[in-house]
Formats: C-alpha cells, sequence, structure tokens
C-alpha cells in the first residue's frame, strides 16, 4: 500500500511503526474470505483490507476521519485471522493497536461507551470483583428492561449459575510434583475472569502438570495478563496489570528459577507472548518483558514436550466420549497452535472432530460480545451450528472466553487440559 505520511509524521515511532505495516499491505484480499464481520456484513469496511484503509486515512488525514471509522474498528475482533491467511506478513493486530488509540483521540467516544469500558476494566480483571459483580447480576436483571443496551448485553452473558470463586491465585503458592524430583518448575498464570467463571481449569491445570513431574507455582501479584483493559483502550490499567506481573516472574526467574511461564486461558497466553512488543517503549521493562515472552508457554505446548503416555489411564468402560475441538483465535491465529491440543486429546483416547469454518471467531473476543452483541451473537450461533453437526459428545477449547461464550447443556464446552485430566485419573469435567 502507498502512504503520504511527513517527516513529521514519520518522528512519531507510533506512526513509523504503521507506515511499516500499512506498506505491506499488496491489497490482494485473501483477507476477506478469512475474516468473521466481513463473512457476516459483506461490508468491505468491516474487513481487514478496508479497515486498514480506513487506518491509513485515519493516521494519515486524521481530520477526515470521522465516527464512522470508529464504528468499523469496534467491530474488528481482533482475532488474527487475517494474520494467518496474509501472503505478505501484514502485522495486522499492532496496526489496530495503534489505529484504535489514535480514534480515541480524533474522535472521542460518548459518555456511556466510555463509562461501559471503565466499569468493564474495573471488574473482569479482578477476579473477586468480577464474582461479585456475577452475584448482583440476578438482581440487576429484574431492571434490564430500563437499562441501556450494552448493560442488558453484559448481564445476559453472564451465567446464571455461578460457581465458587477459585482460590488459586488468591495467594503465592507452590504445588509440588506427584516425583520427589521434579522435572520442570513453572509459573502458572491463574487469571481474572476464568478464576470467576470456571475454578476447575486451573485445578485440572495444577493436577495434570504435577502428575507429569511439574512443579507449579502462582504469584498472587500476576492478577491479569493485562489483555482485556489493552484491548478496549483502558492502557494506564492495562500497563499496571503488565507490570505487576512481570515484577512478580521476575522475581521468580531470579529466585529459584522457571523453565516456562503457563498460560491455560489462550487470550492470556497470546497477551504475555506480546509483552515484548507491548512494552517495548519502556526503558525499566522492555528486557524483562522481552525475556518473559519467550519463557511464556500454552498448558498444551508444555504438556505436548514431556509428553502424556505415561499418564493415561483407559476409560471405566472401556469407551471414551467424541470431542469437538474449538481452535480459539487466540490460539490458532495469535500463537499458531492448532494441531497440538487435539493432538493431545487424541492420545488421551478420545475421538475428535473439527468444525466446519474452525477458523471463523464465536464472538467472544474478552468482551466484545458485551460490546457488539448482534454481532458476537449471530458469529456465536454459526459456531454452535457448526459444532453441534460433528455429532460430539462435548467441546473441548482453550480459552475461558470461548468456553464462556459456547456453553450449552446440550452440548458442554469445557478446557481441553480438562479432558486430559479426566483421561489421567483427575474427575469427570
Amino acid at each position: 500500500m502507498q502512504t503520504h505520511f511527513s517527516l513529521e509524521q514519520l518522528s512519531d515511532p507510533k506512526i513509523k511503526e504503521a507506515n511499516d505495516i500499512l506498506r505491506k499491505c499488496v491489497h490482494c484480499g485473501f483477507c476477506t474470505a478469512t475474516c468473521p464481520t466481513f463473512v457476516e456484513t459483506g461490508d468491505e469496511r468491516d474487513s481487514p483490507r478496508g479497515r486498514i484503509w480506513l487506518m491509513r486515512e485515519l493516521l494519515e488525514s486524521p481530520e477526515t476521519v470521522s465516527k464512522d471509522t470508529r464504528h468499523h474498528l469496534d467491530r474488528c475482533l481482533g482475532c488474527q485471522s487475517c494474520m494467518t491467511t496474509c501472503p505478505s506478513g501484514v502485522d495486522y493486530v499492532h496496526l489496530l493497536d495503534i489505529g484504535r488509540e489514535k480514534i480515541d483521540i480524533v474522535a472521542p467516544r460518548g459518555l456511556g461507551d466510555k463509562l461501559m469500558r471503565r466499569m468493564l476494566g474495573m471488574t473482569i480483571p479482578h477476579a473477586g470483583r468480577f464474582h461479585m459483580m456475577m452475584r448482583f447480576a440476578g438482581i440487576g436483571r429484574l431492571f434490564a428492561p430500563l437499562m441501556p443496551r450494552q448493560l442488558q448485553a453484559a448481564l445476559n452473558k453472564l451465567p446464571r449459575t455461578i460457581p465458587k470463586l477459585d482460590v488459586i491465585g488468591s495467594q503465592n503458592e507452590i504445588f509440588p510434583a506427584d516425583q520427589q524430583q521434579p522435572i520442570k518448575r513453572v509459573v502458572l498464570l491463574a487469571g481474572c475472569a476464568q478464576r470467576a467463571l470456571d475454578p476447575d481449569i486451573n485445578r485440572s491445570t495444577i493436577r495434570v502438570l504435577n502428575r507429569l513431574g511439574v512443579e507449579v507455582v502462582v504469584r498472587a501479584e500476576a492478577h491479569c495478563c493485562g489483555a482485556l483493559t489493552h484491548h478496549i483502550g483502558e492502557t494506564e490499567s492495562a500497563l499496571k496489570s503488565i507490570r505487576l506481573a512481570i515484577d512478580a516472574w521476575d522475581e521468580e526467574i531470579n529466585g529459584q528459577g522457571v523453565d516456562a511461564i503457563i498460560a491455560n486461558a489462550s487470550g492470556c497466553g497470546t497477551m504475555v507472548k506480546d509483552y515484548g512488543h507491548v512494552m517495548a517503549d519502556d526503558p525499566a521493562y522492555a528486557a524483562k518483558a522481552k525475556h518473559i515472552s519467550a519463557l511464556c508457554k500454552d498448558v498444551s505446548e508444555i504438556i505436548d514436550d514431556i509428553g502424556i503416555d505415561d499418564i493415561i489411564r483407559p476409560a471405566e468402560d472401556g469407551v471414551k466420549p467424541v470431542i469437538a475441538y474449538h481452535s480459539a483465535c487466540s490460539l490458532q491465529h495469535g500463537q499458531k497452535i492448532h494441531d497440538v491440543p487435539q493432538s493431545l486429546l487424541r492420545r488421551a483416547g478420545f475421538d475428535v472432530r473439527q468444525p466446519v469454518n474452525g477458523h471463523l471467531c464465536c464472538g467472544s473476543a474478552g468482551v466484545y460480545n458485551i460490546l457488539q452483541p448482534d454481532m458476537a451473537d449471530n458469529l456465536k450461533a454459526r459456531k454452535k451450528d457448526s459444532l453441534i453437526k460433528t455429532g460430539a459428545d462435548y467441546v473441548a477449547a482453550g480459552n475461558i472466553g470461548c468456553i464462556a461464550q459456547l456453553n450449552d447443556t446440550d452440548l458442554p464446552v469445557r478446557h481441553t487440559v480438562q479432558f486430559i485430566d479426566w483421561a489421567s485419573g483427575g474427575p469427570k469435567p
């Protein structure tokens, strides 16, 4: 793509980075076929190619931009499916970060939108607050007809059956390996929303890793990876969470040492693996952030590295259920991990099936399903239909957002590690 930034504009490091990204785009359109929002609307402005054009205009000539540009940038899920497809290596996700930061300056949000984002940023990244909000949702639903649309959507997305808050992550803990001499020592990111929505995921993760001879450390200071606030424009809150996590993990690295930092929510893993880029301009954290990004692994990666054959047990009745594998966008596109979780499930004895159009997003995308409920619900319906058509008994996924978005009594959705835990002696998820 041809750009026309002035020398003064290019003196801004963000504009320079955006210019380098924009000039890689050759307008081929391959991205349109794999973009969930373009597949849904058919509007070029809801495609990566169209949004790239809008962002070039936004950054080159901000005075010409209207709120319509914000509308189409907000409708982007950030799923990174376009980056998997792009033959030119366009770094779309980082361009989107720059574009969204700029549009907040050029066309400021309305008060209602700002307050909603601030509320989400102040609650969901804090497990205890989020859990309390879920409990109060029942009262809120009584007044839902009187509330703004986004608040109604938020209430509808919260579960009606509320589990106990996961205590893992509330304090610093060490979970020793089942064998006397651990083969690895790792730090587990306990997460924020996941602790409120499904406390069993961390328990299953720790049980499986301990069986494999891995010592697991949890640091309470790392309460959130910063992804949610980063993607909704609550930048200072995101940076605060990131610095807290880096400080805690850096202390472990320089103490007894760490072989890996494990994320069992792929949205978190994608964020931590990007810390090196996010913190590149912070002299106090740049080097530490880059090192932590290099250490980060999805839970499926470390399980695959060690191997599960020695811990898998036969099914009590000789038959294990059919599982449809939902490949979370943050895992398959953000981290380029698609086959490993399915391979692990098959090695654990499950019959694994893939849905049609597995590359398309389910519509969760952090809090996208709250901020863009209509689009999210359409994508959810499309995804659920494709999963049901596999004929599976259960769905496995590697991200809590997808699990919460898709879970249904007719087709339960659970984390991949919960199925591996079950197959190796743990409880049925």
